[in-house]
């Protein structure tokens, strides 16, 4: 067991090690908008861990159990040497018991986080997961956004293209169409952008971006100036109501004359019902004339009151919030949404004839693995692609494909296309056949597939090799009695002949 000193010894070790990880990750050259999103995630994960080690030695420092000032005490009491032979003894028993434990230093593990680095593998090369439509954080795919927002009540349908352009113009929708299925949308659009932001920004700290949004809505809103949400000044005609004097009219029909707002506003300021038809408005407000108490009946529910006020106003600042919050995520996201508009429009550029010839193709396949039992129609055995089909033909002739390589040191195994041939002088199996004919798999083998061509290189290499060793009898000087320097060879001669 690890004592609380060694303990604090190995965070501050860890810690110094993670800030000189993080410093290598982000001087390492990105070349792809891939390798910058994982070296993100490499710095998150790096990031984090350091973290907890400061948080750990914290607690180590703070000594609450007051365990490291006990140890600290024995190491350098009376006794110290007592107590070292006691430590020391531990450490012997260990041992005995497990004589096959072997500790594994720290920078070993480094030093496989700096290989993954400069040598990703297939896995490492997707630390996150990404829809096709997305193309790995390049573009955003709000189609399921986009289906929410046409089905909306009162809102004008537009096409996909249009759609990314204003989908951030939420101030330009009336507030009378903010309904509880714009309220769902909201959360749909901000439940996406957030999840993408968060994938392709990991470093970001998300939600204080977004609180921050919602703590100026809050205070904006009494004065007015959220955007969309204007402050609310209308007349007393249009929210309390006026009243209207009865004895100037003698029947229902006169009352009706004065139109549906009118009405509207006379039966509000009596707290009366105020919807339905023209008549009905007209003989409800007529019946009020000449009494004093009304009917009960004919009342409106306390829904101008000052708790449906209250109500609708947390209401209204609620959506005003998520709205700011859709607002900073569109910014976040501006490159990729410029990016998805010009995908959009360039798939949607194809010629017909290129549509009908895919479609004609995707339908002929889906035939034909109907009749295979859904095993792909293949003919010239091209490779499959990442939906389980044969890649496209010209595809498979740009990669070159449709050359193989035979190398002879890897047991005659055969690659398809110039790339793969490439990497595999510096993979395991070439490196293994190199190995088992007593050559280093060095620079100076590469695209050498045969045997007999790599043994004689080897052996022209070992030629050289000895040539430029150094030779001390040839080369190597010594000076006699007058002063004249000689090699080895000769100095030795002339002191056997006793002439020095």
């Amino acid at each position: 067991m690890e004592t609380i000193l060694e303990q604090q010894r190995r965070y501050h070790e860890e810690r110094e090690r993670l800030i000189d990880a993080m410093v290598k990750e982000m001087l390492h050259k990105k070349g792809s908008h891939r390798e910058v999103i994982n070296s993100d995630y490499r710095l998150k994960y790096l990031l984090d861990r350091y973290l907890t080690s400061t948080e750990r030695l914290v607690d180590l420092y703070e000594d609450r159990d007051g365990h490291r000032k006990a140890e600290v005490a024995a190491l350098t009491g009376p006794n110290e040497f007592q107590e070292f032979y006691t430590r020391l003894k531990q450490i012997k028993d260990f041992y005995r018991k497990h004589p096959n434990e072997i500790s594994i230093p720290m920078s070993v593990e480094f030093d496989e986080l700096a290989k993954a680095r400069e040598n990703p593998t297939e896995e490492l090369s997707n630390l996150v997961e990404f829809s096709d439509e997305e193309g790995y954080g390049k573009f955003l795919d709000l189609h399921e956004c986009y289906e929410k927002y046409i089905n909306l009540k009162g809102i004008e349908k537009v096409d996909y293209i249009t759609y990314l352009s204003m989908f951030d113009q939420l101030y330009d929708i009336p507030k009378e169409r903010k309904t509880g299925e714009y309220r769902r949308y909201l959360l749909t659009l901000i439940e996406y952008l957030s999840w993408f932001v968060q994938r392709i920004k990991p470093l970001m700290d998300l939600e204080s971006e977004l609180q921050n949004e919602v703590d100026a809505v809050i205070q904006q809103w009494d004065s007015g100036n959220v955007p969309g949400w204007p402050k609310e000044t209308g007349s007393a005609l249009a929210n309390v109501g006026a009243h209207l004097e009865l004895s100037a009219f003698n029947s229902w029909e006169e009352l009706a004359s004065l139109g549906l707002d009118r009405l509207k506003s006379a039966l509000l300021a009596l707290g009366l019902k105020c919807g339905g038809t023209l008549e009905e408005r007209a003989q409800r407000l007529w019946a009020t004339k000449g009494t004093t108490s009304l009917d009960p009946s004919l009342m409106a529910k306390n829904k101008s009151g000052k708790a449906s006020k209250e109500k609708e106003q947390l209401r209204q600042r609620e959506l005003a919030c998520l709205e700011a919050q859709v607002y900073r995520l569109a910014e976040l996201v501006s490159s990729q949404r410029a990016a998805t508009k010009e995908n959009v429009q360039r798939k949607q550029a194809r010629t017909d004839g290129e549509r009908d010839d895919s479609e004609n193709e995707e339908s002929d396949e889906e035939s034909l693995e109907d009749d295979t039992d859904d095993v792909p129609y293949n003919p010239k055995n091209l490779p499959l692609g990442w939906d389980g089909k044969p890649i496209p033909y010209w595809l498979y002739k740009l990669h070159g494909l449709n050359i193989n390589y035979n190398c002879e040191i890897c047991g005659n195994y055969i690659y398809k296309g110039p790339k793969a041939f490439q990497r595999h002088f510096a993979e395991w199996r070439h490196a293994h056949g190199m190995r088992c004919l007593g050559i280093p798999n060095t620079a100076h083998f590469a695209n050498v597939t045969q045997i007999e061509d790599a043994l004689a290189l080897w052996e022209k290499l070992k030629v050289q090799k000895q040539a430029e060793r150094w030779q001390p009898e040839t080369e190597e000087e010594y000076e006699d009695s007058q002063g004249n320097v000689v090699n080895r060879k000769t100095y030795e001669d002339l002191k056997r002949q006793g002439l020095l």
